[in-house]
């Protein structure tokens, strides 16, 4: 079960609308390659901020990410994956086992690689019957 605190998911979704508009940029050279193996095809694209206070944006969630517990990190990846509908909610389970497993040092950038990590995390919560509100 979903055990994070929603208002950190909320933190994230709200973060990631701000620089998403930028619209994907190629990923810096080996990132695909060091985040989550096996599950880094929407790795190849990243957000790329345009100005300084996007960029500042960007750096923040990243930091604020790197900065919060594991158990806590690999839960917001296995919501993505059940928002992007690579698990359904009855596999919540082995979505955390996953992400659990496949931990590593670069999962900020990761999951700011998923140029629909908004809409992902939301339609997790959705089915969790959790919500966001602005």
């Amino acid at each position: 079960m979903l055990e994070i605190d929603v208002g950190k998911i909320t933190f994230i979704i709200t973060k990631a609308r701000e620089f998403e508009a930028q619209g994907p940029a190629p990923a810096p050279d080996g990132i695909a390659d060091e985040v989550f193996d096996g599950n880094v095809a929407d790795a190849e694209f990243r957000e790329t901020p345009e100005t300084d206070t996007e960029d500042a944006t960007y750096e923040e969630l990243k930091s604020w990410i790197r900065a919060i517990n594991h158990d806590d990190q690999c839960q917001i990846v296995a919501l993505a994956w059940v928002g992007r509908g690579d698990f359904g909610k009855d596999e919540w389970d082995e979505a955390l086992k996953i992400a659990h497993d496949e931990h590593n040092n670069r999962t900020a950038e990761y999951l700011l690689g998923m140029p629909l990590l908004p809409d992902y995390l939301e339609d997790g919560l959705s089915q969790f019957e959790m919500s966001y509100a602005d």
